[in-house]
């Protein structure tokens, strides 16, 4: 072994720590046991300084991926040119509109763009979306290693992965908590369809995917059955996560679904029941859509079928009940209550005058 490996073969397991103190003392390769378990940290923070690890001499898997056999300078000069500068520049512009949004709190949410090589540019972890500089973002590679870059990347970056890997067509990511689609994600909801134009040919049909961790790769999974059919998907007790060609694209459907959740919480209260878009209509629609080239999965469904309700079980607007909206009572109704109401008060106030 070399002066500049370390031998880690008694360690059953490799932490970000081990890989910090290869780091102090210069070393460049860290050898491990087989079937030694690699914290995600300690996997990025091998890549961003250079080292590699390997068994019997051969690069262990997550750093075997084709990304990480590009020196640190190459993923450097990648991180720091004008493409990369460009979408930077965009994804700060759209993290100031989350934020003003108020799509997102805190240091909430997240953005990513998938660039040349195979490798993701995204925000940083505990950095608010209405600060970000430049200098935040990094690169990792498709299998959530960090490459180069400032703060360590977003935790929840395996969500924006599995929809880089799923679908060819995605560009970008945006993953956002909008109060009213939210809403709709705690409660186990999805929109109605066929209610507003704009939403059927941007976003149309909602899926929802079931409630994991946050951050774990089994969160980041449970999406894998909708984003090909869906570019916007509902994250149970979370928020959504949005995919497009472009930064801005991506976050425009999640203005377009928050938008359309709070019209139909507003329209919900009024006390009449909604109006949909006539199936045939609902059909021309479709035909945009197609022609956008976005993706709905009730392509080829007969006219009939467009805009079939939600399931009873799983409404996303309720109805109010009957006489909760003040226009649902006749004049006789409100006299007869009024009446009621003060001959109740008149008898008590009499009793007590008399006792």
């Amino acid at each position: 072994m070399d002066s500049n490996s370390i031998d880690l073969r008694t360690f059953k397991v490799v932490a970000s720590q081990d890989i910090e103190l290869a780091a102090k003392q210069g070393m460049k390769t860290v050898v491990i046991r087989q079937g030694a378990v690699i914290t995600p940290s300690a996997r990025d923070l091998a890549t961003s300084r250079g080292i590699t690890l390997t068994v019997d001499g051969a690069s262990v898997e997550g750093n075997s991926h084709p990304a990480a056999r590009r020196s640190k300078s190459h993923w450097d000069a990648l991180l720091n040119s004008p493409e990369a500068n460009k979408i930077k520049d965009e994804i700060i512009a759209v993290g100031k509109k989350l934020w003003q949004r108020q799509y997102v709190d805190g240091n909430g949410g997240n953005i990513s763009y998938r660039l040349a090589d195979g490798v993701v540019l995204c925000t940083p972890t505990l950095v608010s979306k209405g600060d970000l500089k430049r200098e935040d973002m990094s690169l990792v590679d498709l299998d959530g290693n960090q490459l180069t870059g400032g703060p360590p990347r977003t935790s929840e970056i395996y969500l924006h992965l599995e929809i880089y890997k799923a679908v060819p067509e995605a560009k970008a990511v945006v993953h956002c908590h909008p109060p009213h689609a939210t809403a709709y994600a705690i409660t186990g909801r999805v929109p109605p369809t066929c209610i507003v134009p704009e939403f059927e040919v941007f976003v149309g049909r909602v899926a929802i995917s079931p409630y994991e961790t946050p951050g774990t790769k089994a969160f980041a999974e449970t999406i894998l059955p909708y984003v090909k059919k869906h570019n916007t998907v509902l994250l149970t007790n979370h928020g959504i996560v949005c995919w497009a060609d472009t930064v801005t694209h991506a976050e425009w459907y999640a203005e377009v679904l928050e938008t359309y959740c709070w019209t139909l919480l507003i329209a919900s209260q009024l006390g009449a029941p909604l109006s949909f878009i006539p199936p045939e209509k609902a059909a021309d629609l479709m035909k945009v859509k197609q022609r956008l080239g976005l993706p709905d999965p009730r392509f080829g469904m007969q006219e009939c079928q467009l805009c079939d309700l939600p399931e009873p079980e799983n409404p996303i607007a309720l109805q109010p009940p009957p006489g909760s909206g003040g226009a649902s009572a006749s004049p006789g109704d409100i006299e007869a209550i009024v009446k009621s109401v003060t001959d109740a008060v008149m008898s008590a106030l009499e009793g007590k005058s008399t006792g």
